[in-house]
């Protein structure tokens, strides 16, 4: 009986050996994609800028060959605490960058990671000195060109980006992703967009709109956030991230006291004869793309401005398919993570600062 046994026995334990072995094989395969596909045409230096008597970490992303001078694109986060990389998120526009000639420059916000200080702290002001901290920086640097310096921001630097712009006329460009112009304006926005994806009713929805214009006069008024607190104790529908009360802080609401005023129209029309290049996502709910655009439109003259479309992206300018399902997103993160992006946007970075170093050239 044993002898009539072994063979099946032992093709049992080959299948089992080979299936082990193929798994493994699979699995340093897709491991080896994933190092692959997250390995970029760049060569990152950890870099500090010195400013208001803070040390702020950051990255300054070269081309892979060649010894400049680079231009270079500034980056300027959106809100929240953002590091240089922006978990990496930044990489793939580097690349792109990178392959135009341009180096990039990324700090982290105050409070993440080496950088000093609390971005919560900040007012749009602060946050548009650092960046000309930065750009001071880079000019005296010898790789860089300090003919090519732009800027690069998305979601909040909207408020940014024209500050810069208007202080430094040095700047040569900016590229504007998913910027809103008026603070309170986008925030009515934001809360019913996400009213609306959430199927709220018509009454939790007038209850959300009682509370924001609640949160509004407590800011107008200089309310404490203890204030506030008591104030909205007794509703707690709806989300509004810019004068909502959802995971509200005493911090946060700091912040918001500096910034809730913020509106982009003064700076812009000061930076104008700065080529902009103006970016929007079609399924976008934090940012009224249709605002921003007449904005934008009405204030910069049609010769400098740019505005492309993609109808398929997120507000991070992620393709909509790809956010709206948790696991293809991971995958994509980890195994594609440049068409993590909306079809066509990284390449029409990268032309766009194309066209401009063409220009200068015929110039």
């Amino acid at each position: 009986m044993s002898r009539l046994m072994a063979p099946p026995v032992r093709r049992r334990r080959r299948v089992l050996v080979w299936s082990l072995v193929a798994v493994l094989l699979l699995g340093a395969g897709a491991a080896g994609v994933a190092v692959w596909q997250n390995t970029y045409a760049l060569r990152e230096e950890r870099i500090t800028v010195r400013h208001d008597g803070r040390l702020m970490d950051g990255v300054l992303a070269r081309p892979q060959n060649g010894e400049g001078p680079y231009g270079l694109v500034v980056f300027v986060h959106g809100d929240g605490p953002v590091d240089a990389t922006h978990d990496t998120f930044y990489r793939p526009l580097w690349e792109s960058f990178a392959k135009a000639g341009y180096a990039s420059l990324s700090l982290s916000k105050p409070g993440v990671g080496a950088s000093e200080g609390d971005w919560l702290d900040q007012s749009m002001d602060d946050r548009a000195d650092d960046t000309l901290a930065a750009i001071a920086w880079a000019r005296a640097r010898p790789d860089i060109d300090d003919r090519r310096i732009g800027l690069w921001g998305a979601s909040q630097a909207g408020w940014v980006l024209p500050k810069v712009a208007a202080r430094d006329r040095a700047v040569r460009f900016v590229i504007a992703v998913s910027p809103a112009v008026d603070w309170q304006q986008q925030g009515r926005y934001n809360l019913l967009a996400e009213l609306r994806r959430d199927g709220a009713t018509r009454d939790e929805t007038r209850t959300a709109l009682r509370r924001r214009e609640t949160t509004l006069r407590l800011l107008r008024q200089g309310a404490t956030f203890e204030q506030y607190r008591r104030a909205v104790a007794d509703t707690d529908t709806g989300t509004d991230t810019d004068t909502g009360t959802d995971g509200m802080t005493a911090e946060r609401w700091r912040f918001i006291t500096k910034n809730y005023r913020s509106n982009a129209s003064e700076d812009l029309r000061t930076m104008r004869g700065t080529p902009t290049l103006l970016v929007l996502a079609g399924h976008d709910i934090n940012v009224d793309v249709a605002d921003t655009e007449a904005a934008y439109r009405r204030i910069l003259p049609p010769a400098e401005l740019t505005v492309r479309h993609y109808p398929d992206a997120t507000h991070s300018l992620v393709d909509h398919a790809v956010e709206s399902s948790g696991p293809r997103l991971t995958l994509t993160a980890v195994f594609a993570p440049r068409r993590l992006y909306a079809a066509g946007f990284l390449a029409d970075q990268r032309r766009f600062v194309e066209r401009l170093t063409d220009r200068e050239g015929a110039e």
